[in-house]
């Protein structure tokens, strides 16, 4: 099972705190106990020292009893002197032939105790050095024993409980766990705090980093006013405030003279397309002039004069377009007033169908008719433009469908055709302004003319009205989706 592991800075240096504090009072804690315990179990020893063998030579010759002579030299069956607990064992070779341990009670002198043969193998084997030895006696308990030779080449034993040391170093083991417990939690509690106040300016730059990716830098006058607070110079987190600071205002001047940049593109756009309207209508009236001409024509010139006439014509709606995109993209506001959008999905298609009729026309309409607050003029262009398009770029006897239906406060209009497709490398930029597909991908397909800014006003139209535009295609099914705020019913 894995940890769960913190993701936020402040997260990981808390975690990172407490953790060393853990550590840290994990080793004074064991140290402490190892040291006691080892102090403890020195003090256990040098009391055998003093003790000495009398209570386990006394056992030669039976049980000891408490003796009635204060001032016993020799100690023979004394056990008033003895502390509770203190054993005694006289082992000859390898077998033990008496162990006895004073009582609990005062003047109960000691008794007998009944050694198994793992006991007796225990104390066989305690070396006679003079030295303490813990060993676990299953007629008893832990004890720390101390075994020397006798005089009769005996060796005598002799043994202290040490349940005092273990309490007393078990009793240390659980208030140094309750006191680190509670300072672990008091730290952390605390160092959270620390690190929540020590990286408050990282967090107003996280913070003013987050108000600024929410900004719309793509398009448009853009003003990043927020900027990081300021902060120490001499620290980390004021030296990432600074230079965020200035990356921000670096961006700032490069945002505005790309926007400036637009500004005199779309007004050049604006200009040239407003001047060239009168010029190009004077060519094409001049055309149209000469072709009135009562006298007899050449068929040369008469051909050359419809060329210029249907080129200026041309020329002309190009104008118009690139001035309607232009406005479009100055941000000049449409009429908004309620068009009923299936009286003109109906004018549309019977449009299309006078321009092509070599091709299926079909209408999905929903019962009631559905009004968009909009320009009917701007709104007709979108349907001619996407059904025009359907039938340049599909050949004759392809169907085309025009379907038009409410969601919820949104008007659905979409174009469906079963020709060849868009071509994949034409897809992410169908909507771009003078961006042509090829035309010839399909036998059949009309090769007319076009200017590459149909779809462009579309999608410019579309989002003019608080709307949007979709393509869904693939060979035998292209699907162009428009989608626009409908009135409230």
């Amino acid at each position: 099972m894995r940890l769960p592991r913190p993701h936020t800075l402040r997260a990981r240096l808390t975690a990172g705190l407490v953790v060393l504090l853990a550590v840290s009072c994990a080793a004074v804690g064991v140290a402490a106990v190892v040291e006691l315990n080892g102090f403890l179990t020195g003090r256990l020893d040098q009391q055998l020292r003093e003790t000495g063998v009398r209570f386990p030579a006394s056992l030669e010759h039976g049980v000891a009893r408490p003796s009635d002579h204060d001032g016993d030299e020799d100690g023979d069956g004394d056990t008033r002197r003895q502390t509770v607990g203190t054993f005694g064992a006289r082992v000859v070779g390898d077998t033990v032939t008496n162990a006895a341990v004073v009582g609990s009670t005062p003047g109960a002198g000691a008794r007998t105790v009944p050694l198994g043969a793992a006991d007796e193998r225990t104390l066989a084997a305690v070396p006679p050095d003079g030295k303490g030895h813990t060993v676990h006696l299953a007629a008893l308990d832990d004890y720390r024993v101390m075994a020397v030779r006798g005089r009769d080449g005996d060796v005598l034993v002799t043994g202290l409980p040490t349940e005092p040391v273990e309490a007393t170093v078990h009793r240390l083991e659980l208030v140094a766990a309750i006191v680190f417990g509670a300072a672990l939690v008091v730290a952390g509690f605390a160092g959270a705090l620390w690190v929540r106040w020590s990286l408050r300016p990282l967090s107003r730059v996280a913070a003013t980093a987050t108000r600024v990716s929410r900004l719309p830098l793509s398009s448009g006058e853009v003003e990043l006013w927020p900027r990081a607070p300021e902060a120490d110079p001499r620290s980390e987190v004021g030296r990432v405030a600074d230079a965020f600071n200035t990356m921000l205002g670096h961006v700032e001047d490069a945002l505005t003279k790309r926007h400036a940049s637009e500004e005199r593109l779309r007004s050049f756009a604006a200009d040239a397309s407003h001047e060239l309207r009168t010029p190009v209508a004077s060519i094409r009236g001049h055309a149209e002039l000469a072709l009135l001409h009562p006298g007899p024509v050449p068929r040369k010139v008469v051909r050359a004069l419809e060329r210029i006439e249907a080129e200026a014509s041309r020329m002309g709606e190009m104008v118009d377009d690139l001035l309607l995109l232009a406005r479009l993209d100055a941000g000049r506001p449409l009429e908004r007033l309620p068009v009923d959008l299936t009286r003109l999905v109906l004018d549309a298609v019977t449009d299309a169908q006078a321009a092509g009729p070599g091709h299926r026309w079909t209408l999905e309409l929903s019962e009631e008719p559905v009004t968009v607050p909009g320009d009917a003029h701007r709104l007709h262009q979108v349907l001619a433009n996407l059904l025009a398009n359907a039938r340049l770029h599909t050949p004759a006897g392809s169907t085309i469908t025009l379907s038009l239906e409410r969601v919820d406060r949104t008007a659905v209009l979409k174009v469906h055709d079963d020709g060849p497709g868009v071509a994949p490398d034409v897809r992410p930029r169908v909507f771009e302004r003078f961006s042509h597909g090829d035309r010839r991908r399909a036998e059949g397909v009309e090769s007319g003319t076009g200017t590459g800014l149909g779809l462009s006003i579309v999608a410019a139209v579309a989002e003019a009205h608080g709307g949007s535009v979709g393509l869904d295609s693939r060979p035998g099914s292209t699907t162009f989706t428009v989608r626009i705020p409908a009135d409230d019913e």
